[in-house]
């Protein structure tokens, strides 16, 4: 189980729609946390028919955590994606950039929460929706502390130039252990192959999802979900290259065992 970021770098590459797409495809218990500093969208959109009254989300949790009370506060303050089933659960976000600031001073221990929940029973990834990174206030300890960190970038001059100087600054935030924790995730078509965009902002990409107009639509007012469309077939392949990225890294961050810790006296 892990922490994944998704981030853009400006403009709108889709970071909320890949977001809710990775949610509604995850074969495994996932929480898509609304990090957004800009504020979150789900509520207002996709979840619109459920006329949430503000009552759950970030802010509440953050209150709770501050209190002392994280571990019981935090699942209350979650909405079921798909319910009954509570394998797919969104926190909801901010409900206005003004309440950005106030987070400042907590990201840090939200981050560690986060990380926390692979080792509950069951254990639950967290996919956090990080917005624009140029924005104020962006939850730059998170992304520190996740797992994997993908910059959303279309395959174009307009997107990858502006995508430079913060993956500079996603390597620098990610400390001496940064290796393999920053990635892209190509969101359409357009100029460059994804060769091109890896080699252009020096990443790898790891994973590549459509222009799929009809999914995205759904996911941004609402509708019924169509799992065998593109976007989403995409998204299911996306996991598992994901999970690989983040194992591969976590297996080479234990370091080879040697053969003196490896034997076992019989």
């Amino acid at each position: 189980m892990a922490v994944i970021c998704l981030a853009s770098a400006k403009g709108s590459p889709g970071v909320t729609t890949a977001g809710l797409a990775f949610a509604l495809s995850w074969s495994r218990p996932v929480v898509l946390a609304e990090c957004d500093p800009a504020g979150g969208d789900i509520a207002a959109g996709y979840l619109r028919h459920l006329e949430l009254d503000g009552g759950h989300g970030l802010m509440q949790f953050v209150v709770a955590e501050l209190r002392g009370q994280a571990g019981e506060q935090f699942w209350p303050q979650l909405v079921d994606l798909e319910p009954p089933g509570a394998q797919r659960l969104l926190l909801p976000g901010i409900a206005t950039p003004a309440q950005a600031a106030s987070l400042d001073p907590n990201w840090h221990s939200i981050a560690s929460f986060f990380a926390s929940l692979e080792h509950g029973n069951p254990g639950f990834d967290v996919i956090a929706d990080c917005g624009r990174l140029v924005a104020p206030h962006a939850p730059w300890p998170l992304l520190s502390r996740a797992d994997l960190a993908l910059l959303v970038v279309k395959p174009t001059l307009s997107s990858l130039l502006p995508a430079h100087a913060v993956v500079q600054t996603l390597l620098g935030a990610a400390g001496p252990a940064s290796e393999g924790r920053t990635g892209l995730l190509v969101v359409g078509d357009g100029e460059y192959d994804d060769r091109a965009v890896s080699r252009h902002l020096d990443v790898p990409v790891i994973a590549h999802l459509p222009d799929d107009c009809r999914s995205a639509r759904v996911l941004a007012h609402g509708g019924t979900v169509r799992t065998r469309t593109p976007l989403f077939r995409a998204a299911a392949v996306a996991e598992g290259r994901v999970i690989r990225s983040i194992s591969g890294r976590r297996d080479r961050l234990r370091g080879p065992v040697t053969r003196e810790a490896a034997h076992v006296d019989v």
